[in-house]
């Protein structure tokens, strides 16, 4: 197995979370469950030049191409192990889509956009080809890089939403407007739509998804798991926010994301039984 990763150097630094490459052994063909992060992602599928996603409920298959940037996720995914064996791609900080692309964040949220529908076929092209004969995982991680200096807009993040960012990563269980906008010189109506312009999803719900990455994190790091103290911890109310905001997220109850996790913090294995 190879994985690489990489932060890339500044300016990019300020937008992108990493760049990486991964490649693996082929897998038998399983159905997985992909739970969102509160970031968005850009990726190349280097086995094939393709995308898979399927209807959790009738096992459906959507097929697109297999560079795609995929927006914020409010919800699960269902993917290929297939799809997963030689992947390059780039995890960007919550508001960093905007950098490198013109539209806003929240047009893209819950929706892999084909990327030669924004970076246009012959640049996505050239990406995929230059990722493909890079000689050595460096050299493949220099391509993503340079890929983004070039598409890099030189935008930076509106200073409150940069404030509100670095606030709610240090206390998600707040996540109130007026916690931002009693020190920041906008309506509480002009911020959230700021906001969601450049993160891609409302304050209140980004703020969820960073409480339910919290919990997915200390439940995977855990051998086993005491489900009421990761709620406390994680700065849920009671158990029944807990589990609802668990559910909504992953469309599973902890104890079954307990019971179906992977070596992978955010990839839960998808039981054909839940089809239908």
């Amino acid at each position: 197995m190879i994985f690489a990763t990489r932060r890339p150097a500044p300016p990019l630094d300020d937008h992108v979370e990493a760049i990486w490459l991964f490649q693996c052994a082929a897998r038998p063909f399983a159905l997985e469950r992909v739970l969102p992060t509160g970031g968005a992602q850009l990726i190349v599928n280097l086995k094939e030049d393709q995308t898979r996603t399927y209807d959790a409920a009738s096992g459906r298959c959507q097929r697109m191409p297999g560079s795609t940037l995929g927006g914020v996720a409010t919800r699960f995914q269902i993917i290929d192990t297939a799809e997963q064996e030689h992947v390059a791609g780039v995890a960007f900080r919550p508001g960093g889509t905007t950098a490198f692309f013109p539209a806003p964040a929240h047009t893209l949220t819950d929706m892999d956009a084909p990327l030669d529908a924004l970076w246009g076929a012959r640049a996505t092209a050239r990406l995929r080809e230059q990722l493909l004969e890079a000689a050595t995982p460096d050299a493949a991680l220099d391509v993503l890089e340079w890929t983004l200096r070039t598409a890099f807009l030189g935008r930076a993040r509106h200073p409150a939403v940069a404030f509100a960012l670095d606030a709610f990563r240090r206390r998600p269980d707040v996540g109130r407007v007026g916690d931002v906008t009693s020190v920041i010189a906008l309506s509480p109506k002009r911020f959230i739509e700021r906001f969601k312009a450049e993160v891609g999803v409302t304050p209140k719900r980004y703020c969820r998804l960073l409480r339910f990455q919290q919990a997915v994190g200390r439940a995977h790091a855990a051998r086993q798991v005491d489900w009421a103290e990761v709620a406390v911890a994680c700065g849920y109310f009671d158990q029944p926010h807990f589990i609802r905001d668990f559910h909504e997220f992953s469309g599973l109850t902890p104890t079954a994301y307990g019971a179906a996790r992977t070596a992978f913090q955010n990839h839960v294995t998808f039981l054909q039984s839940d089809l239908g």
